[in-house]
């Protein structure tokens, strides 16, 4: 194929300088191409966050001891920090999930309509997640 082209420009002809990439380091990332990123690992750690759910879930209906030992690790503060980004994880990607589901409707495409929607998932998701955690706390014991 090369020499095709070669050949049809002459046989003494230098290839075709082709044009490269741009470089990481000049790069600057978009808001919406970090977003696309951040969906795909939020969507992966549901995966792993489900398997904790389905776990305590699992516990809860083997026996009282499996559940207070699977709800144990889950209080301490390594475990809270876990259900905290998974929490956030799932108001991310709910979030980015509805975006996506506004640019499928055919709505949303300009620029700042993508920037918009782009910096609300973010906020939003850190709003959601802590509105999520307040209620939590503040009813943490009562419900028992």
């Amino acid at each position: 194929m090369a020499n095709a082209k070669q050949s049809a420009a002459g046989p003494g002809a230098r290839p075709m300088a082709r044009p490269l990439s741009p470089h990481l380091s000049i790069f600057r990332p978009y808001i919406n191409m970090t977003m696309s990123i951040l969906h795909r690992i939020t969507g992966t750690a549901n995966y792993f966050g489900t398997l904790l759910l389905a776990a305590w879930l699992i516990a809860a209906a083997t026996s009282d001891a499996w559940f207070d030992m699977v709800s144990g690790l889950l209080a301490t503060p390594i475990g809270l920090i876990v259900l905290f980004g998974f929490t956030w994880s799932v108001m991310h990607h709910l979030l980015g999930g509805i975006r996506h589901f506004i640019w499928d409707t055919l709505h949303g495409f300009s620029r700042g309509s993508v920037k918009l929607l782009s910096w609300l998932t973010i906020l939003l998701s850190i709003a959601l997640t802590g509105a999520i955690w307040m209620l939590a706390v503040s009813s943490w014991g009562k419900l028992i």
